[in-house]
């Protein structure tokens, strides 16, 4: 149970290093401190968009921890079909990467790797969260994986 805390706590750590390096970036479309956006309070001509939704992001590795073959495209597809879609009907993203982590016996692993983006209103958070975690728990038993990573963040989207 330790070495699952401590690789949890690895992953995590290095995903929020990743996004820090980012943030710069994304922290020029926030509100300032008086709740005005950004993009008004620099005189920028563009307006603030969309309606406040919860986003979560899934890292999904393919590389087998027991050494047995990696996770197909095929695989995964079929895992996103029976896991995923029933409790997203309304859409998903599916983005395919090369990924790097550190096992539990200490091995940076490099791996194809997939990001699934789940987008929902923040009042379905509660059971929205649940299905997540089974999703995740779901993953990580059938294609016997470590870890499947996870960041939520709050955005704006307009569709």
């Amino acid at each position: 149970m330790n070495l699952r805390l401590t690789r949890t706590r690895s992953v995590l750590t290095t995903m929020g290093l990743l996004l820090a390096v980012g943030a710069p970036t994304a922290y020029a479309t926030l509100d300032d401190d008086r709740g005005t956006p950004a993009s008004a309070a620099s005189g920028s001509p563009t307006p603030s968009r969309g309606e406040p939704y919860a986003e979560t992001r899934l890292f999904f590795g393919t590389a087998r921890p027991d050494g047995g073959p990696a996770v197909t495209d095929e695989q995964f597809m079929a895992f996103v079909d029976k896991e995923v879609t029933p409790d997203f009907p309304d859409g998903l993203t599916v983005q395919s990467g090369r990924g790097q982590w550190r096992d539990a016996s200490g091995t940076i692993e490099k791996e194809r790797s997939y990001e699934l983006i789940l987008l929902y209103p923040p009042a379905a958070a509660g059971p929205v969260d649940r299905n997540i975690e089974e999703i995740r728990r779901a993953y990580e038993k059938t294609f016997g994986q470590e870890a499947v990573g996870r960041v939520d963040d709050q955005v704006e989207v307009d569709f």
